[in-house]
């Protein structure tokens, strides 16, 4: 991201907190996110696409439990382990699936970016108190909002 031009909240608290911040990352292989198309836009429910094979998320998937934790702080001679040169994929407020290459990925070293990572192979949106047709992906249910 760096390259890029762009800083990231962790990136900002190593540069203030040093080694005092705890840099936590979450990946995902696949599955469902809240997000927007567009800074500022409205949030729905998208369906994540499933991480590319060059990915650590891919990676993940074939090589890893479905589900894990890395304490990569403490355990640094395990992270030469892990692949270098891998692209990490980096979902937030927005995400665009039709573009995911470009807005999404770019290259990592999980091991100097992060402390501890925790990988859910499935992930499921956050779901909004007020739930609009958007984010439903279509019509209200006739029961809403009481989900009978």
């Amino acid at each position: 991201m760096r390259e890029r031009g762009e800083t990231n909240i962790g990136a900002l608290a190593r540069e203030r907190f040093g080694k005092q911040a705890l840099l936590v990352g979450q990946t995902t292989y696949i599955g469902t996110v809240t997000a927007a198309d567009d800074w500022h836009g409205p949030a729905h429910r998208k369906t994540v696409l499933p991480a590319r094979q060059d990915s650590y998320e891919g990676w993940f998937h074939e090589h890893q439990p479905p589900s894990f934790y890395l304490a990569l702080r403490r355990l640094q001679g395990v992270t030469t382990m892990l692949p270098t040169g891998l692209r990490e994929r980096a979902i937030g407020v927005i995400y665009r699936p039709q573009t995911e290459l470009a807005s999404h990925y770019f290259r990592a070293d999980l091991a100097k970016q992060f402390d501890a990572l925790f990988h859910v192979e499935r992930t499921r949106a956050v779901e909004p108190l007020e739930r609009s047709a958007l984010w439903i992906g279509g019509e209200l249910p006739e029961t809403y909002p009481s989900r009978l």
